[in-house]
């Protein structure tokens, strides 16, 4: 599971039972990305009441099959947009339709609903903007969290739409997307001012010259112009897209949330972190051993992750929304920082101190003064501020910046697309750990490969009608590039060593950077993902019909 104090509301509510009634382990699994969020609640519902009528343990197994049909998946969406440029490049207005497929219940629709609203706008300054956003009830089976939560069906759209204004305005994309872009003191469509220190130009200069994006343009050009005369069927093409994903939870979600996170010493000196923040393989357990050997000046080895147990940790939220670094992280350092003031403060600590010297002050609080234990709790930074009511304001305290290059082949013939090389450049503040960063670009951007061209969901009667491996297709490691990625750091001023979110950012701009990437070696204009081999066939065929 991501979220232990979902199942414990959740189990609360089935058995009608109060909260120190209920509890919940997590155990270590692989990746959630959504799909762990709120579906467990179901599972651990039906397990418990199995254990609960039968007196016995139980231990309950869906196969893939059962995974596949009865979890939920991401929300199929529609984005319509009308826009207006002025002759020089500069947008004046946005009017967004954007509709999401909720399912028969609405489980998580309003939030990712109001994600892909507050992106559908993308990285740009526009004075006139109207969204439109809406979920609609289906005979489908309830959609819910998915990686992104929303924006990359959104970004999706807006990236799309501007290589299609750029070209009728006889621009290159990236100069329309430089005209453009938001940097600070420059306002969102929400009203929120921009404080980020973000240089998106430079962002995505970086970029394109890693990609070695204009020399590939025009040699892939002369490429397919000798492919066509030779009567070759490959066509290459290289595009690119600009966005930003916001960190934590949108508007008031985290002054709501009021996450707690515990820290506690042993006797023996050893600091316990207690958050209810789970380690599915993204590296929690890592970053706040980091983040508390920062605060306390002490080795890993005298810093103990706490299990993720409702009996034991506070509740520091869901590790969801790209929010455990940037948000719990901050806790994490700010208890630490506490629990060193506490023995100060009960002169049992001295300004500058070793680990011995820390350890018999533990010893000398837990045999004086008692167990030695402190909480901290979320408090909003200043100047954010959301209305819910009229939906303006700072829709995130921070973002996530990047521009991402993809390089593909088609295959005119069998209709096939394969990307052939990827450059992924993100503002994310400090990195924190660098392995793990990259980690997390890569396997986003291997994820966000299958969801613009293999992965493709078919709903049947209200059911998934292709849920085996021999029928849902996913992209292997001989289908996924060479990952290039990069850096550009800018401190964030809320969150741990100054970092910020990044595990959904990857998500979002490599789909519309495939496909745009497609249009350039293709001239097809393919608005929808995923863009199988017969989707494009379809598209390639409607192109061709409608040539002159």
């Amino acid at each position: 599971m991501q979220c232990p104090y979902y199942v414990h509301k959740a189990l609360q509510a089935v058995f009608a039972l109060p909260g120190e009634k209920v509890r919940v382990i997590q155990a270590e699994t692989g990746g959630g990305f959504g799909g762990k969020e709120e579906y467990p609640s179901v599972i651990a519902a039906h397990a418990a009441l199995l254990a609960w009528k039968s007196g016995q343990t139980v231990k309950l197994i869906y196969d893939r099959l059962e995974d596949m049909v009865a979890t939920t998946k991401r929300h199929p969406s529609r984005t319509r947009i009308r826009s207006g440029f002025r002759k020089d490049g500069q947008l004046v207005a946005l009017d967004i339709d954007f509709r999401l497929d909720g399912g028969a219940y609405m489980t998580l629709s309003p939030v990712v609903l109001s994600r892909g609203a507050l992106h559908a706008c993308g990285p740009y300054v526009c004075p006139n903007v109207r969204v439109l956003a809406r979920a609609a009830a289906t005979n489908a089976p309830p959609h819910g969290a998915f990686r992104g939560f929303g924006a990359p069906q959104s970004v999706f759209a807006i990236e799309r739409h501007m290589d299609r204004a750029a070209a009728l305005l006889k621009l290159s994309p990236a100069e329309l997307r430089r005209r453009n872009f938001l940097g600070d003191g420059l306002t969102t469509a929400t009203g929120q001012v921009i404080r980020d220190g973000v240089d998106l130009d430079a962002l995505q200069r970086r970029a394109l010259e890693l990609a070695d994006y204009s020399t590939k343009q025009a040699a892939l050009a002369a490429q397919n112009r000798a492919a066509a005369a030779a009567g070759s069927p490959l066509r290459r093409g290289i595009g690119f897209a600009a966005f930003m994903h916001g960190a934590g939870f949108t508007g008031s979600g985290e002054r709501n949330m009021m996450s707690v996170v515990g820290v506690d010493a042993t006797a023996e000196g050893q600091v316990r972190v207690r958050a209810s923040s789970t380690e599915i393989g993204q590296g929690t357990n890592t970053i706040f051993t980091q983040v508390a050997q920062d605060a306390l000046g002490l080795p890993a080895a005298c810093i103990e992750i706490v299990r993720p147990d409702t009996a034991e940790v506070p509740n520091s939220g869901p590790t969801v929304a790209s929010r455990t670094t940037m948000v719990v992280g901050t806790l994490v350092g700010s208890a630490c920082t506490a629990l060193i003031a506490k023995l100060r403060a009960a002169g049992l600590l001295g300004d500058r101190y070793s680990e011995a010297e820390f350890v018999a002050a533990c010893a000398a609080h837990h045999g004086r003064l008692g167990p030695l234990r402190v909480e901290s709790q979320y408090q909003p930074p200043p100047a954010i501020h959301w209305d819910d009511k009229l939906y303006r304001g700072d829709a995130y305290a921070t973002y996530a910046w990047a521009v991402y290059v993809a390089q593909v082949v088609v295959d005119l013939d069998t209709y096939e697309t394969r990307v052939e090389d990827f450059v992924a450049v993100q503002e994310v503040g400090r990195v924190v750990h660098p392995l793990l960063a990259a980690g997390q670009i890569e396997g986003g951007v291997a994820q966000a490969v299958g969801y613009a061209l293999y992965e493709k969901v078919v709903w049947q009667n209200g059911r998934m009608a292709n849920g085996q491996m021999t029928n849902y297709i996913m992209p292997t490691s001989l289908d996924v590039p060479d990952i290039r990625v990069d850096f550009l750091e800018v401190p964030a001023p809320y969150g741990p060593r100054g970092a910020k979110g990044i595990g959904e950012l990857p998500m979002d701009g490599t789909a519309p950077a495939i496909i745009n990437a497609v249009a350039a070696a293709t001239g097809v204009d393919v608005t929808h993902i995923p863009m199988t081999p017969e989707d494009f066939m379809q598209a390639l065929t409607a192109t061709a019909e409608a040539a002159p």
